[in-house]
């Protein structure tokens, strides 16, 4: 058993056994992902969410466990180790202990302290601490010698020493950082000489604020250690001085002598020298590591949202990048994304378009749109877009009139999509690569329409910090929102399945087992020998070996293929169990997958072994009734008021159809069509009390709301969910 199953089976309250097993699996290698799909069996159905807290919380504990070997051995080494202490130590699972028992022993920078301890003043300090002394000015002039000159010089050495001992007595730092924790207050200030400055008018919320902190929100927090950064705020964390001292004092000092005395002003000293500082940096770290994760775990929820946005799918897309000075610049893909034909237009409301070539860039999308039989037009939702949309749709497109024959179609769909992220790829390597003879504005089309068809597969090739969901993600912990950030696309990635003939570098690098090596030699090797035939095929890709072929194989997809198993979720190693049962029911795995009629027959029972259970033979069942399906539904078409193309057209009392563009934990940001997003605060996103608006909202969902404020000024637009 692994030495830390009983520890994380109590903190999470899930049975040994599954933690244990789900950390062997871990230790061998194997992703979240693979285990939560095929492995049920042995973790008793532990969702990924689950899976991965044990993974970090076993993470966390080995780091604790490094981090008292250092301990042991720097103690060790002092020669002050003990057995008493080595047990202490090995005992301690909690950072913040673990770190007080070292502190009397951890190296430090020449103090005060340490001072006056070479000179020889811990005998008196050690005096003045017991009391010993009913005159300790007497006692103190045994210690005038060499660097000390004086029995004031001789006290306020030994005060120095008390005031130490006492900051890194553990005794100590429960009391404070207790009272830290019941009554801590956050207080903001405004730097005065920053005070008038543009770039403090954003931060004047906080000009002077006081919040208890266990009620300060992560936005705000953000907000403050931002500003703080800036230079514009002063940042500091508080709490009842009279009463940490008065704790102190009464456990520190003892009678009513003058060394009571002494050490009550030794007390105060450690408390406002030491331990205050030392504790408020505590819980200053621990609060921001909190305000980190909280919002780490809003971006990471809202780019799972994204990836997982209900793609259009394989159809021959025109994207289109709107403009004003430079007009739009547009693009025909095929149906596999690949790019046809770009070219810029001019419509009417171009800075360099007048009627007639306003007539002259209709006439060529009805031409493109012909010529490349467009199904579905792409329009990016940034600078005029609605222009765009309204010139688009006023040519009313429909694919009859795109053919010679006179045969019925339906009507060209017309999406506006976002463009967060488009000009980051457009200008990035991978950009480049792809399209090395192209300019960056084709890139961004391209992208634009490509984000239409499939969101995910476009949307893994941009750095997600640049996609433009979340809160102060330039803010938080850059090594923790990235592993979060990857492992929401790798699940998503995952949980949706993945084209093998089609799929970019960028995609197969999310796919279980594989990383940016095998990913390049499974297209390379796509590239050298056309199509894959067979999931088995995987095997002759160089250096992907048995074991990264088992933690990948059931993710990647083949339509078309010989074997109708390849287009499904089921594992390879579970093909045996459908072709038993294909045999049973007298017919081929081809006839099992098309006839509900036959896998009716089939008793489940009958094919549980040791290791294949019913949640696998079930996951069986549900593949081959819907094989190779897409779990992300279809893209809809969305329409903004027509009334309404800039800010200025708002008027309060309006209800508007809008688009969630983003969601944070105060509330969500809703584009209704005026280039600017109106902020839903969570007061007003239900009739009802919501403590996350994820309990309403989803992102990219088309939502009604009114508008209850619109400042011109500041370019903010509040707006109302309740009662629409």
């Amino acid at each position: 058993m692994n030495v830390f199953t009983k520890r994380i089976s109590e903190t999470l309250g899930l049975p040994e056994h599954r933690v244990d097993n789900t950390l062997q699996l871990l230790d061998e290698g194997c992703t979240i992902p693979f285990i939560c799909r095929y492995r049920k069996e042995r973790t008793g159905g532990l969702d990924e969410v689950q899976i991965a807290k044990i993974s970090e919380i076993a993470q966390q504990l080995g780091e604790t466990a490094k981090r008292k070997e250092t301990i042991i051995k720097t103690i060790s080494a002092q020669g002050k180790l003990t057995p008493e202490l080595e047990m202490r130590i090995k005992d301690c699972w909690t950072p913040t202990e673990l770190e007080d028992i070292y502190l009397p022993y951890k190296p430090k920078r020449k103090t005060r302290a340490q001072a006056a301890r070479e000179r020889g003043l811990e005998p008196l300090a050690m005096i003045i601490t017991l009391g010993r002394e009913t005159d300790p000015e007497q006692g103190a002039r045994r210690f005038v010698k060499g660097e000390v000159k004086s029995t004031e010089e001789a006290i306020k050495g030994a005060q120095d020493i008390i005031a130490e001992n006492i900051s890194e007595d553990e005794r100590s730092r429960r009391i404070v950082r207790s009272a830290f924790k019941r009554q801590a207050v956050i207080t903001a200030k405004v730097v005065k000489s920053k005070a008038e400055t543009d770039e403090a008018a954003k931060y004047s919320d906080y000009f002077d604020f006081s919040e208890p902190l266990n009620r300060c929100s992560s936005h705000r927090l953000l907000a403050m250690r931002r500003g703080e950064a800036d230079g514009i705020l002063k940042v500091s964390i508080s709490a009842d001085d009279d009463e940490c001292t008065g704790k102190l004092e009464r456990l520190h000092v003892h009678g009513y002598g003058k060394c009571s005395k002494l050490m009550t002003q030794a007390v105060d000293d450690a408390y406002k020298r030491l331990l205050r500082p030392s504790i408020e940096t505590e819980f200053a770290t621990l609060s921001k590591e909190q305000a980190d994760n909280e919002a780490i775990k809003v971006f990471a929820t809202n780019l799972r949202q994204l990836l997982l946005a209900a793609p259009l799918g394989q159809k021959r897309t025109m994207g289109i990048d709107p403009g004003f000075r430079t007009g739009c610049k547009v693009v025909c893909l095929d149906a596999q994304g690949n790019l046809l034909h770009h070219e810029a237009i001019f419509p009417d409301f171009c800075r360099q378009g007048g009627k007639q070539q306003g007539e002259n860039a209709a006439e060529r999308i009805k031409y493109m749109a012909r010529q490349y039989d467009i199904e579905a037009i792409a329009i990016g939702n940034g600078t005029a877009s609605r222009e765009t949309e309204s010139f688009i749709k006023s040519l009313c497109l429909n694919r009859a009139n795109t053919q010679d024959d006179g045969t019925q179609a339906n009507d060209v769909q017309v999406f506006v999509v976002s463009e967060d992220g488009a000009s980051v790829y457009s200008a990035s390597k991978e950009g480049r690569d792809e399209f090395p003879d192209k300019d960056a504005t084709v890139r961004g089309a391209v992208s634009i329409a490509r984000r239409l068809m499939d969101p995910l597969a476009e949307l893994v090739k941009i750095a997600p910090k640049s996609i433009g969901v979340g809160q102060y993600q330039h803010d938080v912990d850059q090594a923790k929102l990235k592993h979060a950030l990857d492992m929401a696309i790798e699940s998503c990635v995952n949980s949706v399945g993945v084209n093998l003939n089609t799929a970019s570098k960028h995609l197969l690098t999310y796919v279980s087992g594989l990383g940016p090596t095998l990913a390049q030699n499974i297209v390379d090797y796509r590239a050298a020998n056309g199509p894959f035939g067979s999931r088995a095929q995987l095997k002759k890709v160089p250096r992907l070996g048995p074991s990264a072929f088992e933690q990948c194989a059931g993710f990647l997809r083949i339509p078309g293929a010989k074997n109708p198993l390849d287009n499904t979720a089921v594992h390879p190693e579970s093909y045996k169990i459908v072709e038993h049962m294909a045999d049973d029911c007298h017919c081929t795995v081809a006839q099992l997958v098309n006839d509900k009629g036959k896998r009716q027959q089939i008793d489940l029972k009958c094919y549980v072994t040791k290791t294949v259970g019913m949640p696998t033979l079930t996951d069986i069942m549900q593949e081959l009734e819907k094989p190779g399906r897409d779990p992300r539904g279809v893209a809809k078409e969305f329409s903004f008021d027509n009334r309404i193309h800039a800010i200025e057209d708002l008027q309060i009392g309006m209800i508007l159809p809008g688009i969630v563009t983003n969601i944070t934990n105060f509330g969500a940001f809703v584009d209704i069509g005026v280039h600017q997003d109106g902020l839903v605060h969570i007061s007003q996103m239900a009739d009802k009390y919501i403590s996350d608006p994820m309990q309403v909202v989803s992102l990219h969902q088309h939502v009604s709301v009114r508008v209850i404020e619109v400042d011109n000024k500041r370019r903010r637009i509040s707006l109302s969910m309740k009662g629409v």
